[in-house]
């Protein structure tokens, strides 16, 4: 009865994911909606459904009382009975059946589904920006946003088309009821409804001026308390608990000013409200009186035409809410839509084709990249790094070997030339193909909030138990693994690492990563520091493994301790972005220059080398 329904609408069906969303609050909706637009009109149709019924159960009031004056007990039935049974059937039956089918749709089919659907397609956009986009940005608060669209969205093309619907059938079936008495009873619905539009014009653009602050601070808000969970440990290694406490502080006291802002602004509007309603009951009492004093209207008619303007008071207050809520909800809206809809910064060409790596040589051609700054980081660079050529990028600090490596993940697009791996422009391929063909350990290593298991897996989805395993012992961390038990109580590799891996430590997220990328043994390696976090004894070790990993691949290594990469076949010295010494360990420390100077500059330990080289 409820889980074949419920498939009806499929949140996760396949779409144009790198297709823009709108910036128009209207559209950006509609693009979100359109796939259930035909569920959204079964659902218009029976709000519209239900509240005809509903309504006109309040003139069947009139019509009832009108009976029971008019009819003696004794004639009634013979008189009426059928017209009677024909009412319960439609109070008993008709109106449960309409009810449920309603709460129905609502409920199993529409809001849910279409809940998790915008959930997930805004969430696939975003996952497409570009890694400077979300550098730009907290964490929490993108993740915030792309939680908060999906109900909001929902909740806007919910409420217009089952309760304002629903409204607007009462208000248009008392002027209905009231007109076709007398007109001078409908004067005072019309000028009800002319007074309470004119509330509504004052209320709502005021309503999301201040909903959107209002949304916007809780953002804020949430994002500060994210950035501050995410750091904890450099919050407390630099004593900082205080600072943070107050920046949070400071944060909710903006988003309280801000909703009390909102809150002044409902309670008058309520005021007001109240003396309108108050008003019309008033009137329409009084009128009804007078008529029917005249002749003019019967008890039941009476009966029914207070009965829906009570029924029209009691929903005037609740749809004041509802339409606050409407324009809070398009607040949240234009707040996500201002974070979401924007063009992808990096994007595959339309013709963009699966990299395919034979050989695995890479060729910088003229390639300039300045990040958007007048001076450039890369200035005209050419670099061919053979097949199967273990190459070390050397250099001091802002000389652009990360940036190096990170154009050639096409992390960010060069400004000018290209680079080329086995002769095809990485511009021309596929972002995801690319970046699978290339292997990276970084200085900075960042594990997902997983399991051990799922971490290393994450160099090669499918891998076996035993594969996951074998790149665990290879990168000298499967004893460490085996020991490792999490707060739930889950050992070894199925223990869970915490966010971004802080239950580890630095050399153990070193290991792990190293792990993940032996298991997804990619033609093209990258290692920025790759041994880092690690102590002297562990990187000999790892050092073994790598040896091995790097066989028969293309490397680009980085490291500041150079005595890491000295052993490679060939070493680019960079200065200021451009190429200024290129040789073995060996010859360029016989040349005297930069990377002579670099080496010189290394810990003590390294300087009988440094003599030793000299003397060869």
């Amino acid at each position: 009865m409820f889980r074949r329904p419920e498939t009806l609408i499929e949140p996760f069906a396949p779409f144009p994911e790198g297709e823009m969303p709108p910036t128009t609050v209207g559209r950006f909706a509609w693009h979100y909606l359109r796939p259930i637009r035909f569920w959204l009109l079964v659902l218009l149709g029976l709000s519209l459904t239900v509240g005809m019924l509903e309504s006109g159960l309040y003139l069947l009031i009139g019509w009832f009382v009108n009976i029971l004056a008019t009819s003696s007990p004794d004639r009634i039935l013979a008189e009426h009975g059928m017209a009677l049974a024909a009412v319960a059937v439609l109070v008993l039956a008709v109106r449960p059946v309409l009810h449920t089918a309603h709460e129905y749709v609502s409920n199993q089919i529409v809001v849910p589904q279409s809940t998790t659907m915008i959930r997930w397609r805004t969430h696939l956009y975003t996952l497409g920006h570009s890694l400077s986009y979300f550098q730009g940005d907290f964490a929490g608060r993108l993740a915030n946003r792309i939680t908060q669209t999906g109900p909001a969205i929902r909740e806007i093309a919910v409420t217009i088309l089952d309760t304002l619907v629903y409204v607007a059938v009462f208000a248009l079936a008392a002027l209905g009821l009231f007109s076709s008495i007398s007109l001078w009873l409908a004067l005072p619905m019309l000028a009800w409804i002319a007074a309470y539009l004119a509330l509504l014009r004052y209320f709502v653009p005021r309503a999301q001026e201040r909903s959107l602050a209002n949304a916007d601070a809780r953002s804020v808000m949430v994002g500060r308390v994210v950035d501050s969970y995410t750091n904890i440990l450099t919050v407390k290694l630099f004593a900082r608990g205080e600072e943070e406490r107050s920046s949070v502080r400071e944060a909710l006291a903006r988003w309280m000013a801000a909703f009390l802002d909102l809150m002044r602004l409902i309670t008058g509007v309520t005021g007001v409200l109240s003396v309108m309603n108050s008003a019309l009951l008033a009137a329409t009492a009084g009128l009804s009186l007078l008529l029917w004093s005249r002749g003019q209207m019967t008890s039941g008619d009476a009966a029914a035409g207070l009965a829906l303007v009570m029924r029209i008071l009691a929903m005037s207050g609740w749809v004041m809410q509802t339409v606050r809520g409407i324009f809070e909800n398009i607040g949240v809206v234009q707040e996500s839509m201002a974070t979401i809809a924007r063009p992808h910064g990096l994007v595959d060409r339309p013709d963009a084709r699966p990299l395919v790596v034979r050989a695995g040589e890479i060729r910088f051609e003229n390639v300039s990249f300045n990040y958007g700054r007048e001076a450039g980081i890369l200035e005209d660079l050419n670099l061919t790094i053979r097949p199967g050529e273990k190459v070390g990028l050397v250099g001091p600090s802002g000389a652009g070997k990360t940036t190096i490596t990170s154009l050639l993940l096409r992390l960010h697009d060069v400004e000018s030339g290209r680079i080329l791996i086995d002769g095809q422009d990485i511009a021309a391929v596929t972002q995801d193909s690319l970046r699978r063909q290339i292997g990276v350990v970084t200085q900075d290593t960042s594990l997902l909030h997983r399991s051990i298991r799922e971490n290393i897996a994450y160099g090669r989805p499918g891998a076996s138990e035993a594969e996951i395993e074998e790149a665990a012992r290879l990168a000298h961390a499967d004893a460490f693994i085996r020991d490792l038990e999490d707060h739930k109580g889950r050992r070894g590799y199925d223990a869970q690492v915490g966010e971004r891996g802080v239950k580890l430590s630095g050399g153990q997220r070193q290991r792990i990563a190293i792990a993940r990328v032996i298991l997804k043994n990619a033609p093209i390696l990258i290692l920025d520091e790759a041994t880092s976090a690690l102590d002297s004894e562990v990187e000999a070790a790892i050092q073994d493994a790598l040896t091995s990993l790097m066989e028969g691949k293309t490397v680009l290594a980085i490291a500041h301790r150079l005595s890491t990469i000295a052993a490679l076949d060939r070493l680019v010295v960079l200065q200021a972005g451009r190429v200024v010494e290129e040789g073995s360990h060996a010859e360029l420390l016989a040349r005297g220059g930069l990377y002579a100077r670099l080496w010189r500059r290394q810990s003590g330990g390294f300087l009988g080398e440094v003599d030793q080289v000299a003397a060869e």
